[in-house]
């Protein structure tokens, strides 16, 4: 047996708190906190798309991604000369889970860009970036339809992302800093509402893990992102 913060059970997410319209102007917002990583998620929209898009009758999601200065436990630089290796696979990670639910000929010819700034980071923050962002991104949706800029519901379903790993051997679900620092095996898991998987990214930190394992490991991860979806319907029935 391990011993979690605040107790949790191996399969246990951190408390999640979802606040919507956390922002004035973006087109949707909200801040996601799950125990100590907090994560501000912005939707803004522009009537225009990239150039290779010119044209062909489509939309586009990004996204980008910030650690601010002190969201860590020493001072993280800002990247002012641009995005670095890892903040761009986290980015490119973001808006590739977003644009799985989203029909982009539906958008017409618009940018949706998802801004994910992490206020304190505990663990886990792009999978709750993912989380996050995809409320920002059916309220945005929701402010242009109402805006009589689009027609329909562009929307596919839902999607959100959770953490595993194995730590001390134990299978543990939504990993916080102190336990993904030492996980043997390290795993992101994206996926939907229909129960499939979008994205896995899973690495073996310090051992190497068997079939038995990953199938564990993805059990854990579909029952917690049954957990998450579930507070994405419920923050979003909300006004």
């Amino acid at each position: 047996m391990i011993n979690r913060s605040n107790q949790r059970a191996e399969n246990a997410l951190r408390t999640i708190e979802i606040q919507r319209d956390y922002l004035h102007h973006a087109a949707g917002s909200c801040l996601i906190k799950a125990g100590g990583t907090e994560i501000l998620c912005a939707a803004s929209i522009e009537e225009h798309v990239p150039g290779w898009l010119v044209g062909k009758k489509k939309g586009w999601v990004t996204a980008e991604y910030s650690l601010l200065p002190a969201s860590t436990h020493s001072r993280n630089r800002r990247e002012r000369k641009g995005a670095k290796g890892r903040t761009l696979e986290i980015e490119r990670l973001i808006a590739r889970a977003l644009r799985t639910v989203v029909d982009l000929e539906a958008l017409g010819e618009i940018t949706i860009t998802l801004d994910c700034d992490v206020i304190q980071a505990d663990g886990s923050t792009r999978c709750m970036a993912i989380t996050g962002a995809y409320i920002a991104l059916v309220d945005a949706l929701a402010q242009w339809r109402e805006a009589g800029k689009i027609q329909g519901d562009p929307l596919l379903g839902q999607v959100a992302a959770i953490s595993v790993g194995m730590v001390d051997g134990l299978v543990l679900t939504d990993l916080d800093y102190n336990e993904d620092s030492r996980a043997e095996v390290d795993m992101n898991v994206i996926g939907d509402d229909k129960g499939r998987f979008i994205e896995i990214q899973g690495t073996g930190e310090q051992l190497a893990f068997s079939r038995p394992q990953l199938n564990t490991m993805l059990d854990a991860a579909q029952a917690g992102l049954a957990e998450l979806l579930a507070l994405q319907k419920e923050a979003l029935a909300t006004n």
